[in-house]
């Protein structure tokens, strides 16, 4: 099994899709119990909803699944929200605050180390390579953290999440340019609703590599995934008709953003 899935384009813009794996390796799965299995806080199908929408981004993408070790958690285990409800670099429970493992046979400090070295290493060592190569070809290199997430998850937040999170971690992540372009189109699609740096602020991979100074911006997009499914329960099915106005917006989205590489690159040199 590919741990990670690499695309190389010659754009300014890397798309990375941490969440959207299944893969659970036998001798982990093994230990999931009836609701770890059902894998519901899968980002379901982002990928897909992202595929051509930018002919010549890199993509990079995890196959495995969070519950073997979250790609967008902090290595060292600290929490991205403190004093929120949230999970954890290996998960205890999905986002309903239900168990996933079964009793006895949660992650040790052993485990969470193994992983660490052999999924979630993976994941960043190839997306740090990638940052790298973007940035020496284009002098800028613009990171898009592409996530989704059930609209109604009381556990998590209150009432129904905005179809579009834009998070930067308060604008420290990117370029006032880029949050603005962002925010702006979103705020102008019709039918949707969005919010800048609400309950998601960007998560690890945004806060880790968003270094405007050094010619790397980070921004998140968490996406209501009510607007791309055809329901949020299981099976959790894609809904190209749903998806098709969504698209749209996201692609004059990444369309936008790589218009602006060539000035933020000119700025940082």
């Amino acid at each position: 099994m590919t741990l990670v899935e690499v695309h190389q384009g010659m754009s300014p813009l890397i798309l990375a899709f941490p969440h959207t794996g299944t893969w659970v390796p036998d001798n982990i799965r093994q230990d999931l119990n009836e609701e770890g299995l059902k894998l519901r806080d899968t980002d379901w199908h982002v990928h897909e909803l992202y595929a051509d929408l930018l002919p010549g981004a890199t993509t990079v993408r995890a196959t495995f699944h969070r519950y073997v070790i979250d790609a967008n958690r902090d290595p060292s285990g600290q929490s991205l929200y403190p004093g929120q409800n949230t999970t954890g670099l290996v998960p205890l429970t999905d986002f309903d605050n239900q168990p996933i493992w079964k009793d006895g046979e949660a992650p040790t400090d052993q485990d969470i180390a193994e992983r660490l070295a052999s999924f979630h290493r993976p994941y960043h060592e190839a997306l740090e390579k990638e940052i790298r190569r973007v940035r020496d070809l284009h002098g800028v290199a613009i990171l898009y953290d592409c996530h989704s997430i059930r609209s109604v998850c009381p556990f998590l937040f209150e009432g129904r999440l905005p179809d579009f999170n834009i998070g930067t971690d308060g604008g420290r992540t990117c370029d006032a340019a880029i949050e603005g372009a962002v925010l702006d189109i979103c705020r102008q699609a019709r039918g949707f609703t969005s919010v800048l740096n609400g309950r998601f602020r960007g998560g690890w991979t945004t806060r880790h590599y968003g270094r405007p100074e050094k010619g790397v911006h980070a921004i998140q997009m968490e996406l209501a995934q009510i607007t791309h499914l055809a329901g949020e329960t299981l099976p959790f099915d894609y809904d190209p008709e749903r998806s098709r106005g969504l698209r749209e917006v996201l692609r004059q989205i990444l369309q936008r953003l790589q218009e602006l590489a060539p000035a933020l690159a000119k700025g940082a040199g």
